[in-house]
């Protein structure tokens, strides 16, 4: 990355320097040298068999878990208490996405976070094999093939589309071009009764110190036309719902992007005296999941107007005040909802007087530590416990309003636990297919995307132009 575009960039992205150096000039004559690179350190990785290519590594050094499709070989891989992702990829590819990502975390956005780059690997017969790029798993997260093997709702589709187009502005709005959006290159995590999109390949991507139009509409149209292929795709294999359209699913992607663009970067006029709507555009954005850090105000050229634009904005309102008041970091729907019932708690406890944080210390002890450890220890590698919690909420609600009367706590979670809670387990037969269908898309790395560089795509070069 030149100077004169670090110059411009966040101050956050640029000090997130990649730990990957250039070769010491003594290094070519160090015979199979294997070289981890990593930002933390984990004694265990050097007892992994980086000596095979990973598509052979054994099988009790693998997490039985769903793999998306991706173009190279994957795999998780227990490392002591830890799982990581291990990708297989040439080493300028696996460098490069390993310092894309680490700027990415140090601009606080939703991605999987890089370990390492594992480069200097060799078969005992000395056959180079190709570098690995290690991401910690997202702990909770799926591709959306695992999601719709699963017994879901019939809106699904268009709740991956809407996280998945947040993640697409937040991603835009720090200057990061994806070059190739799709459902496969994202990870999905229960938020609520929403999801929560996470970027997990970066390869394709670049980081600007802001995007043009011309490339923001490139990722939008790609998007589109690869999310509409994969929904197509799912419904030949009889696992999209009959009543979902893809072409509407995928238009909608656009729609809910641009509605989003707008609300976080449009510019508002207002009378000198309607100055009030300028804490209803913020309380908007607070609505929409964004804080305001700054709000850029200038008068018009007639002087009889006020123009108003957000200039910060940073997604987390609600998440950050939960974490604030009871350290529980969750996702943006799951912590409204916590808050919610904390509201609730402290107003049937006739507490409104009291200081928030002290009410929320008793509710953590009373309500919500009681209710989640009652998640069963079959399920906690597999469900979080705010969704636990959400989820326990609006089964409560159905059963009350079936009952005709309140529910107590511990009742609504046994049957919950009972009638609900075995949604979340996939089969053995689903997990197999899954990651059968993984395995097909890999193709040969090096000859098709090793040297792939987006400034370097006519297409992409038309639309940024």
């Amino acid at each position: 990355m030149d100077d004169q575009k670090l110059s411009r960039m966040d101050p956050r992205a640029v000090k997130a320097t990649s730990v990957v150096s250039m070769d010491e000039p003594n290094e070519a004559h160090v015979a199979h040298a294997l070289r981890i690179t990593a930002a933390s350190s984990n004694p265990k990785m050097f007892t992994l068999p980086w000596e095979k290519p990973l598509s052979q590594w054994p099988k009790d050094c693998l997490a039985n878990l769903p793999r998306g499709i991706s173009r190279h070989v994957v795999r998780f891989v227990h490392v002591g208490d830890d799982v990581y992702a291990m990708k297989e990829i040439t080493r300028a590819v696996a460098e490069r996405e390993y310092e894309l990502l680490r700027r990415l975390q140090k601009l606080e956005l939703p991605t999987v976070t890089p370990i390492a780059v594992v480069t200097g690997r060799h078969t005992p017969e000395g056959q180079e094999l190709e570098a690995i790029l290690v991401t910690r798993h997202l702990k909770f997260s799926l591709p959306y093939r695992a999601l719709f093997a699963r017994n879901l709702r019939a809106d699904t589709a268009e709740r991956l589309i809407d996280a998945l187009a947040v993640l697409m502005v937040r991603l835009h709005l720090v200057g990061f071009y994806w070059g190739d959006v799709s459902l496969s290159n994202a990870l999905f995590l229960r938020d609520a009764d929403s999801f929560a999109a996470f970027l997990v390949d970066a390869e394709t991507g670049d980081l600007h110190p802001s995007l043009t139009d011309g490339q923001r509409e490139y990722d939008i149209d790609l998007a589109r036309t690869n999310i509409i292929g994969e929904l197509m795709d799912l419904n030949s294999g009889n696992l999209l719902p009959a009543d979902v359209d893809e072409v509407a699913v995928g238009d909608r992607l656009v729609e809910r992007y641009r509605s989003l663009w707008g609300a976080l970067t449009d510019v508002d006029s207002f009378n000198p005296n309607e100055m009030w709507k300028i804490e209803q555009r913020v309380n908007k954005l607070n609505d929409l999941g964004f804080d305001v850090d700054e709000l850029e105000m200038r008068t018009a050229t007639d002087g009889n107007r006020v123009l108003v634009r957000p200039r910060v904005v940073d997604a987390g309102y609600a998440s950050r005040k939960l974490l604030r008041l009871t350290g529980l970091d969750v996702q943006e729907n799951q912590a409204r909802r916590l808050l919610n019932d904390l509201d609730a708690y402290r107003a049937s406890t006739w507490r409104q007087g009291e200081d928030l944080e002290i009410v929320a210390t008793d509710w953590m002890r009373e309500v919500f530590e009681p209710t989640v450890r009652m998640i069963p220890a079959e399920y906690r590698s597999q469900i979080e416990p705010a969704q636990f919690f959400h989820e326990i909420l609006t089964d409560r609600w159905y059963l009350a309003e079936k009952a005709g009367h309140d529910i107590p706590m511990g009742d609504a979670v046994e049957s919950y636990i009972e009638h609900v809670l075995p949604k979340y387990k996939l089969d053995e037969a689903a997990m197999k297919d899954i990651n059968e269908e993984a395995e097909s898309g890999v193709i040969d790395d090096e000859a098709s995307y090793g040297d792939y560089n987006p400034e370097d795509d006519p297409d992409a070069a038309v639309w940024a132009s």
